[in-house]
């Protein structure tokens, strides 16, 4: 959603994976509206894929399949005389869960824009150069920071602010920008795999009841060894010169008043979105507009008080991406048609022991998720409920979260960062790094392996 982004979206939901509804659902794959609308997503796939070949914004493709599948889905049913209850009811479902991860990345972007706003990120940016520090020591800090933000503050939120973070830094290097976002992207995903609330997968399985709270800490070495060597690999490419900065001859930029307030109630607010899920059993969004309202609030108060200005929450509003958010909007309508249709749910077939297993399957999910996307995957899975021990699934859990990170869209992370470093991270640019990102994977995998097969930590 999410992929917003967004590790605590969908916690009290269970989108795809309802057996109130599901359960009465045709299988219409092998029909002439199965095979259109698969065929329809793989181009609109490509074209987001090629987005710089064909100068198409990523969002007008992934609206178009999004709606347009459903659409054909609501005829074909129309002319076969079938249930359209069941047409209205997963749109409604769908309609949810895109409304959640809209105004969760809503709220994370409008305080993203409102902390720009009031020069917060560059003082940040400010602090971190005129220290002296190399752009190879930048691209490990934001990195770190990533990782251990993340399963606080979910992987979609981490990456958005620290994606932030450079392009203040510079804005035109690409040898340091491409692979810092890429960076950036693997490091939120990686640390929100071994968090309940670092991504939207991990909460669907704990939501689940797959595993207890303690056991996702166990994912920690796979998580944070299989991302080192990545941003290893990364680094190589990291030009390790000073950015060109005099600090004799450079002011030392002053956030506005009220900017250490609304940096204070930009945590408050992430606590409130978890307080939602976790304890009040309200949506995580829930929690994120009443964040935004304190926002509106104080804004009011800074107006009266330094004038109309000074800080203007709505000037903040008008500067979201809203490209990125309809693209999550098509992408969800998307893959939503296709669990409806009945694609997804033909990869529960791979677990039985006589075609791959829980092993091997869990390891592909994560390159199926860096296609698609990790929630109806994920949620796929869990309606199937294979037969499964807490080892393994722990191991789709991670596979599902740090697999996204293999195509630059993959993840809601992902996502995000496109759409703040428009032109910069592009999926051509990505992938050109992917098999660091491949390697890591690799590693991630292998250490689960031999912490929980061969040594039996964390069963």
């Amino acid at each position: 959603m999410t992929k917003i982004l967004i590790a605590l979206l969908l916690g009290s939901l269970s989108l795809f994976a309802s057996t109130t509804t599901t359960e009465a659902i045709p299988d219409i794959t092998m029909t002439w509206v199965g095979f259109t609308t698969l065929f329809i997503f793989l181009v609109g796939y490509y074209i987001v894929a090629a987005e710089e070949k064909y100068g198409i914004d990523k969002a007008k493709p992934a609206l178009f399949i999004g709606t347009f599948m459903f659409i054909l889905v609501a005829i074909y049913y129309a002319l076969n005389g079938l249930d359209m209850n069941l047409v209205h009811t997963q749109v409604q479902r769908l309609i949810l869960e895109i409304a959640e991860i809209f105004f969760f990345l809503f709220v994370a972007m409008t305080y993203i824009e409102s902390l720009l706003q009031m020069g917060v990120f560059d003082r940040l940016k400010y602090n971190l150069i005129s220290k002296g520090y190399t752009y190879r020591k930048l691209f490990w800090i934001t990195g770190f920071l990533a990782f251990f933000i993340s399963p606080v503050a979910d992987n979609l939120t981490t990456a958005l602010i620290l994606s932030t973070v450079l392009i203040t830094i510079d804005k035109t290097r690409k040898d340091f920008l491409v692979p810092g976002a890429i960076n950036i992207v693997v490091a939120a995903n990686a640390g929100g795999a071994w968090s309940p609330f670092g991504d939207i997968t991990t909460l669907m399985t704990w939501a689940a009841g797959k595993g207890d709270f303690v056991d996702f800490l166990f994912l920690f070495p796979s998580a944070i060894l299989g991302y080192s060597v990545t941003a290893f690999l990364l680094s190589q490419f990291v030009p390790k010169v000073v950015p060109d900065f005099d600090v004799s001859k450079e002011k030392k930029p002053q956030m506005a008043e009220g900017a250490k307030v609304i940096m204070g109630l930009g945590v408050f607010t992430i606590v409130c979105a978890v307080l939602s899920h976790q304890v009040l059993h309200l949506p995580a969004m829930w929690g994120m507009m009443f964040g935004l309202s304190l926002l509106k609030v104080y804004s009011y108060g800074l107006k009266k008080k330094y004038g109309k200005n000074h800080f203007n929450i709505f000037d903040s509003m008008s500067k979201i991406e809203n490209n990125t958010l309809m693209f999550f909007f098509g992408i969800l309508a998307a893959v939503g048609a296709l669990y409806f249709i009945g694609w997804l749910a033909l990869a529960s077939v791979v677990y039985d022991p006589s075609v791959l297993g829980p092993t091997m399957s869990n390891i592909a999910v994560g390159f199926l998720s860096a296609i698609i996307d990790n929630v109806p995957v994920m949620s796929a899975i869990l309606k199937a409920n294979p037969e499964m021990g807490v080892d393994q699934w722990m191991l789709v859990t991670m596979t599902a979260g740090i697999g996204g990170s293999l195509i630059s869209f993959g993840s809601a992370a992902g996502v995000g960062v496109m759409g703040k470093m428009h032109g910069i991270y592009t999926f051509s640019s990505h992938m050109k790094y992917a098999w660091t990102i491949l390697v890591g994977y690799v590693v991630s995998i292998t250490v689960w392996y031999v912490q929980y097969q061969i040594l039996g930590i964390g069963h």
